[in-house]
């Protein structure tokens, strides 16, 4: 591919509009979801730590994902990247991961949004039966009795995950102002639960700071740290939002890395104090809930305030499941048009021109996912896929250096193969301390995907066949 000026996006964002970027894409669903249980189950108030440690894997791959961003001349997803750079096997792998992290994250979501949605109609005296609005495998404390009761389906999750399913196949597009204001709406809960938060912090929650170890790995102590810090990754997913406008910096060599380190940094701050806030309002130990902020609201005397924030974080999640199918949606579009998968999922509606029958595929997949699993589980199987995505990714920079270190590079990563290493490592230990129950899953997952490439797509490969 080559650089034509006819090709190549207008260079127009500096390095603040980079940063703002930034946060308006990391700031989102697992802050406002994940952050309790990993306080609740694995971490206590040392949850602030471990969001500087995931972070810090971030910056690691956010570095080398700005380097594949500006190889070709192109905007597209980790997958182009990788079909244009390192092959068609690397960006099977890739695309068949990020599958994965669509789907579940955007079930992730939908639970949270459920809880939250549940909450806001509390609030106006709004009944609805809490076996309904929960998972089989997610007890739930009735409000009357404070009875625990198993869920049966989580009907709110499976609604949003259809109707905006087929929001996208009927070709709704996002309003540019209405998502500028709900980026708007999300940064402005965190900090104003912050500011009023502050003043309701109990010192006593912070004791123990880091609670000791249980006898398991990853229930607490150090390793529990260091689990929340694969769990709370989720809160980080968007970032390399940033290092897709590479093609758009106006110095990407200079802008990029303020771009990434600096959102990174902003987000980390708030994030940390909001944390901080959180835990100290309410114990850790109470904590384990998909929707935490309504929780420690519920605290404080704010109570005219209580809606507000809720709705601000509602519409703010429904905004990320929307990204998030369409994201899902367009990368199996993607594979279908290079012949990995059957045509079938690149044809496109004769009236509505999107790939329907991909989002019918995973409406009904991720609607399933939403309302039988748990939550828990599901943060957990998003970041782990999305720490091989991006072990995959800082990989790829050592071997593209190696084989092709002469193709023009806009932005270079740094200290190669130091960051590169660096990025592998940690994201590795996050990835080991997440469980081997959920290595499991994804070692099957692509065990599934290799079986899929090699009984099928390398046979009906465009690539392979032209």
């Amino acid at each position: 591919m080559k650089d034509s000026g006819s090709e190549s996006l207008k260079r127009t964002l500096g390095p603040s509009q980079l940063v703002a970027l930034g946060i308006g894409a990391i700031i989102g669903a697992g802050l406002f979801s994940l952050t309790g249980i990993a306080a609740s189950q694995n971490a206590g108030p040392a949850v602030v730590l471990s969001f500087v440690i995931a972070a810090v894997g971030c910056a690691f791959a956010g570095l080398c994902y700005s380097e594949f961003a500006t190889m070709i001349p192109i905007a597209g997803s980790a997958y182009t990247y990788a079909y244009a750079t390192m092959g068609e096997l690397i960006a099977w792998m890739i695309g068949w991961d990020l599958v994965l992290e669509y789907a579940v994250g955007a079930a992730t979501v939908g639970v949270s949004w459920s809880k939250y949605v549940m909450s806001f109609f509390a609030d106006f005296g709004i009944a609805f039966p809490q076996q309904l609005a929960a998972s089989p495998f997610e007890p739930v404390r009735l409000p009357e009795t404070g009875q625990l009761i198993e869920g049966v389906i989580n009907l709110p999750a499976f609604f949003i995950v259809a109707m905006i399913s087929l929001l996208l196949i009927i070709g709704i597009q996002e309003s540019a102002r209405i998502n500028a204001a709900i980026v708007v709406m999300k940064v402005a809960v965190v900090l104003v639960f912050i500011a009023l938060g502050w003043a309701y912090i109990d010192p006593n929650n912070f004791t123990p700071f880091i609670p000791p170890n249980t006898g398991e790995t990853g229930a607490f102590g150090w390793t529990g740290v260091l689990k929340g810090a694969g769990i709370v990754f989720f809160a980080f997913i968007g970032f390399d939002a940033v290092s897709t406008a590479a093609q758009e910096a106006k110095n990407p060599q200079k802008d990029m890395p303020i771009g990434i380190i600096g959102s990174l940094a902003v987000c980390t701050v708030l994030y940390v104090l909001f944390s901080h806030v959180l835990t100290g309002i309410v114990n850790y130990t109470e904590l384990n809930s998909a929707a935490p902020v309504a929780v420690a609201i519920d605290r404080t005397d704010y109570r005219w305030l209580r809606p507000a924030l809720k709705l601000a974080i509602i519409a703010g999640y429904t905004s990320v499941i929307l990204v998030m199918l369409l994201g899902q949606s367009r990368v199996f579009f993607s594979m279908s048009r290079d012949g990995l998968l059957p045509k079938l999922f690149s044809d496109v509606h004769p009236k509505y021109r999107t790939p329907w029958r991909s989002n019918l595929l995973f409406m009904v997949l991720t609607g399933l996912i939403a309302a039988f699993a748990p939550i828990g589980l599901l943060g957990e199987m998003t970041s782990i896929g999305t720490l091989f995505a991006f072990v995959l990714v800082c990989g790829g920079i050592l071997i593209m250096r190696r084989t092709h270190p002469d193709l023009k590079r806009p932005f270079r990563t740094p200290w190669v193969p130091l960051i590169p290493l660096l990025g592998i490592a940690f994201n590795l230990v996050l990835m080991y301390y997440l469980g081997w129950s959920n290595w499991i899953r994804l070692i099957v997952w692509m065990g599934i995907g290799m079986a899929i490439y090699f009984g099928y797509s390398r046979k009906h490969s465009i690539t392979r066949n032209s």
